[in-house]
């Protein structure tokens, strides 16, 4: 987790992290582990739920093609989907955009007991906003201590938040762009966005840059994950969330019934049927 982690106060540079970086040797030596994170992430979102005294919210970030979709389907969709939901966040709606940036996220935060995966987040207010736009600076400027604030009193409130940037290069975002072009299941994804966005990367990198830096707390961390791969991006991502949510010490809560009148009633029915059969 250190090592993706970015630290609060800690000037976030993304050229000094290698997008290619890998996890484990390769695809199949990361197989297993993925598998055995999958199936533990399964146990532990099932403790989260039973105990039922707090929360989880994982926002997922990246530029076009960089694996918000495909983090959600390999990764966190083996969660049971009764304590498990997605969130997207698009452009705001006639009514959202009446309201401040944070409405449309007050609404659909995480119950107790309950994961919610932001593909998109409130982050976009500081990212899109800011690149093409749409509010002036003195407005996007002011809205990190707002997010800090808005993600503090989430965490004072039971909800534990893990943030992830998924870092690839803009190589392999040309490359995914062509995969979804020679695919015809991929095809219905492209926008003309995709491209009208490219012009905008270095815009977009420093706008990620800030966000990074100003908002990774110890209460709200950010992660900066090397995504070209995408393997190894679903090893690095299982890996964090699953540790994280051990640290957590979760316990199943006790019984809120009398077990031993409980068990008596039960060898009660057993013998009653096995009577009925008899007869």
């Amino acid at each position: 987790m250190k090592h993706f982690r970015v630290k609060p106060g800690e000037r976030m540079r993304l050229d000094d992290i290698d997008p290619h970086y890998k996890a484990a040797r390769d695809k199949e030596a990361a197989a297993d582990e993925i598998s055995h994170y999958a199936e533990r992430l399964r146990e532990l979102q099932y403790l989260l739920y039973a105990e039922h005294r707090r929360s989880l919210l994982i926002c997922l970030q990246a530029l076009d093609a960089g694996g918000k979709d495909g983090t959600i389907r390999h990764v966190l969709g083996y969660m049971n989907p009764q304590s498990c939901r997605v969130q997207a966040f698009k452009a705001p709606t006639p009514e959202e955009a009446e309201h401040d940036f944070l409405w449309r996220i007050y609404k659909v935060v995480p119950r107790v007991g309950e994961v919610v995966i932001f593909n998109r987040s409130h982050y976009e207010d500081v990212l899109i906003a800011r690149v093409q736009e749409l509010v002036p600076k003195s407005v996007w400027s002011e809205r990190y201590d707002v997010i800090n604030a808005f993600e503090k009193h989430l965490s004072d409130s039971g909800t534990h938040i893990l943030k992830f940037f998924l870092h690839i290069s803009p190589e392999e975002q040309l490359r995914r762009f062509k995969k979804r072009l020679d695919d015809p299941t991929r095809q219905w994804k492209i926008s003309e966005a995709d491209y009208a966005e490219r012009p905008y990367w270095d815009d977009y990198t420093k706008a990620f840059e800030d966000a990074l830096s100003r908002c990774s707390t110890d209460h709200a961390p950010w992660f900066v994950v090397p995504a070209n791969h995408k393997w190894s991006r679903n090893l690095i991502v299982s890996r964090i969330v699953v540790k994280y949510l051990e640290s957590l010490d979760m316990q199943f809560p006790k019984p809120t019934v009398d077990l031993t009148d409980i068990a008596a009633k039960y060898h009660a029915a057993v013998t009653s049927s096995k009577e009925k059969d008899n007869d």
